[in-house]
C-alpha cells in the first residue's frame, strides 16, 4: 500500500493513460486516488474476516457490511450539499472511512462466532504453502471481471471526455445484481459443496450447482431485461439534472444496454466458480480468465473505434459469455457438473418468462413515453410502474409456466442467504 502511495502518478498513467492530457485532471486524479487507496487494505481484511463468517454458516453480518460503505457515501454527499464542497475530497475521505467501519463491524461478528482474527508472526507452514499455492491462481480467476474493468477503463480514458464517467455509472447499475444474487449464490453454495466434495457425495455436490444455477438465473435474466429496456428511464429519473443532462443520460444508458447483455455470464461465473474451488482447481478458472482477458482486450481496441464507450461495453459482455461457457463446458467435460432433469425442464421456462415480460415491459415503455419525457416526478411515477409492472409480470409468469411456487422460492432465497428453509 505505501508502494502505491508513493508510485500513485505513474500508477494512474498506466490505469488511465488518456487523463495525461488535462493536467488539473490528472492530479486531481491522483489525489483522489492517495486518499481512497487504504480502502484497499481494510476490504481485504473485510474479505478476509467474511469468508470466515462464511465457512462457519454466518451470512447475515458480511451481507450486511456494505450498507456502511452506503451509509459513509450518502453522509459525505450531505456534507457536501451543506458546505458546498466541490473537489470530491470528502467522498474520497468517507471511502476510506468506511473501509475502517467495515473492518471493525466484521472484527466483532467474527469475535462473537469464536473465528476472531488474532495477529501473529507469519510462518511458512506446510498448510500455508498448500493456501498460497492454491489461492494464488484463485485470485486471478475471480477478479477477471475487475480486471477487465481496469482494461476497459484504461481504454475508455482515450476517447472523449466523459467516456469513463458514463461507463463508470452504467457498471454501477449493473453491479447491483451481480453484487446482489451473483456473490450471494456463489459464497453460499462454496461451503456446502466444498464438504460434499471432500465427502464424496457426487450427486449432493451436481444437486447443489444445479440450485444454484437456477436460482441465478432466476432473478439474474429478468434484471438483464429489465435493465436492457428501461435503462434510458433508469438514468433520466436518477442522474439525469444539472451537468448531467439528457444527452449524458442517454450515453449511460447505452452503456448500460451493454453491460446488461452479459450481466447473466457474470452472475454464471460467479456461480460456477465454486464448482473448480471446492476441487482444489484454481488453475483452469484462471487460464479462463487470461482468455477472457485477452478477449476483451481485442474485442474493445476493435469496437471502440466505432461505437465508442458502447464499444468498451460490448467487449467487456462479450468477454463474460466467454468466460461463462468455458467455465461450464469444462465442469461438464470432467464430469463435476450435469445439468438434471428439474433444470433442464426449468431454465427455459425461466427465459421464456423473462423473454414475456421483456416484452410487456418494452409495450409499456410505449404507452408510458409521454410521461417519460415529462417533468422529473411525472417521470419517477412512470418508472415506479414499470418495475412494479415487470415484477408482477414476471412473477405471474414464473407461477403460470410451473417454474416455482412461493414456497419453493422462498426456501431457495433463505438458504442462499445461508438461514435454514
Amino acid at each position: 500500500m505505501l508502494l502505491g502511495e508513493i508510485f500513485m502518478p505513474w500508477l494512474m498513467a498506466v490505469i488511465a493513460p488518456g487523463f495525461s492530457a488535462e493536467p488539473g485532471k490528472f492530479d486531481l486524479v491522483v489525489t483522489l486516488t492517495r486518499i481512497t487507496f487504504p480502502y484497499l487494505l481494510f476490504i481485504s481484511l473485510t474479505a478476509l474476516q467474511g469468508g470466515l463468517l462464511n465457512a462457519v454458516d454466518r451470512f447475515a453480518a458480511p451481507a450486511a457490511t456494505p450498507i456502511l460503505l452506503n451509509l459513509f457515501l450518502i453522509a459525505a454527499l450531505w456534507l457536501m450539499a451543506h458546505f458546498g464542497w466541490q473537489d470530491g475530497q470528502a467522498l474520497a475521505w468517507a471511502l476510506s472511512a468506511a473501509g475502517v467501519a467495515q473492518f471493525l463491524w466484521l472484527m466483532v461478528s467474527c469475535t462473537r462466532a469464536g473465528v476472531g482474527l488474532r495477529l501473529r508472526w507469519p510462518r511458512l507452514t506446510p498448510r500455508i504453502k498448500d493456501t498460497l499455492r492454491i489461492m494464488g491462481p484463485g485470485v486471478l480467476g475471480a477478479g477477471v471481471t475487475q480486471l477487465n474493468l481496469v482494461i476497459s477503463t484504461a481504454l475508455a480514458s482515450l476517447l472523449p471526455s466523459g467516456s469513463v464517467s458514463y461507463l463508470y455509472y452504467a457498471d454501477r447499475l449493473n453491479q447491483l445484481p451481480l453484487g446482489v444474487v451473483g456473490i450471494a449464490v456463489g459464497t453460499a453454495i462454496l461451503p456446502s459443496l466444498s464438504r460434499q466434495v471432500r465427502t464424496g457425495d457426487t450427486a449432493g455436490a451436481m444437486t447443489t450447482q444445479n440450485r444454484g444455477l437456477e436460482l441465478a438465473l432466476l432473478l439474474t435474466l429478468p434484471a438483464a431485461a429489465a435493465l436492457i429496456i428501461l435503462a434510458q428511464p433508469i438514468l433520466s429519473v436518477l442522474f439525469e439534472r444539472g451537468a448531467f443532462g439528457p444527452a449524458e443520460a442517454a450515453a449511460t444508458a447505452a452503456a448500460l444496454s451493454a453491460y446488461a447483455v452479459g450481466l447473466p455470464a457474470f452472475v454464471l461465473v460467479k456461480v460456477l466458480a465454486p464448482g473448480f474451488f471446492a476441487q482444489r482447481d484454481t488453475a483452469t478458472p484462471v487460464k479462463i480468465a487470461v482468455a477472457a482477458m485477452a478477449t476483451n482486450l481485442v474485442l474493445t481496441l476493435a469496437l471502440m473505434q466505432f461505437w465508442a464507450h458502447v464499444g468498451v461495453a460490448i467487449a467487456l459482455s462479450a468477454a463474460g459469455w466467454l468466460q461463462a461457457v468455458s467455465l461450464l463446458v469444462l465442469l461438464a467435460r470432467r464430469g463435476h457438473f450435469r445439468l438434471d432433469v428439474r433444470a433442464r425442464a426449468k431454465l427455459p421456462r425461466i427465459a421464456l418468462a423473462a423473454l414475456g415480460m421483456g416484452a410487456v415491459l418494452l409495450g409499456l415503455r410505449l404507452a408510458l413515453a409521454p410521461a417519460l419525457a415529462g417533468p422529473l416526478m411525472l417521470r419517477l411515477g412512470a418508472l415506479i410502474a414499470l418495475i412494479a409492472a415487470g415484477f408482477v409480470v414476471f412473477g405471474l409468469l414464473v407461477l403460470a409456466l410451473g417454474v416455482t411456487d412461493w414456497r419453493e422460492l422462498r426456501g431457495q432465497l433463505r438458504r442462499s442467504r445461508g438461514q435454514p428453509a
